[in-house]
């Protein structure tokens, strides 16, 4: 029985109140997008961020980056985890095996840098496949409408 649950007993059998429901697929893995974005975006462990929460034969859909966790790491390590560069995370989005983080980057404080939707698919609260969208952020628009 779970611990400060309380079992009652009556005309509809045993109730168990104060239990929480299982965490969904869902909750499950915003939970672990959400620390992976911590620890890569906010606080620029790279290799911890990997390591914790992205699976050793990750695929990677960037032609940029070859496959698996150890070639990430190689190729973001030096970039992410530069003092200069910033990250601000917009929004997390998490719908069962897949989630996405919109954020804007930047390679130093200067620039304008550009809008990143990195997509996730996860599987046993692990990454195992990555896709990214990476927009520059214009001088100027046609628009008035923020990209955040």
């Amino acid at each position: 029985m779970a611990r400060g649950a309380l079992l009652l007993a009556g005309a509809a059998g045993l109730v168990l109140l104060g239990a929480r429901p299982p965490l969904t697929e869902t909750e499950r893995n915003r939970a672990a997008i959400t620390d992976f974005a911590r620890l890569f975006y906010a606080e620029k462990q790279v290799r911890t961020a990997f390591e914790r929460h992205v699976a050793r034969d990750y695929i990677q859909h960037n032609p940029g980056i070859a496959d698996g966790r150890d070639a990430a790491i190689a190729a973001l390590e030096p970039k992410f985890s530069s003092p200069s560069a910033r990250f601000a995370v917009k929004r997390i989005l998490v719908d069962g095996e897949y989630a996405m983080i919109h954020l804007h980057a930047r390679p130093d404080e200067q620039s304008r840098g550009g809008a990143v939707a990195d997509i996730y698919r996860l599987r046993g609260g692990k990454v195992v496949e990555h896709w990214d969208v990476l927009q520059p952020i214009p001088a100027e628009s046609a628009n008035p409408h923020p990209m955040f």
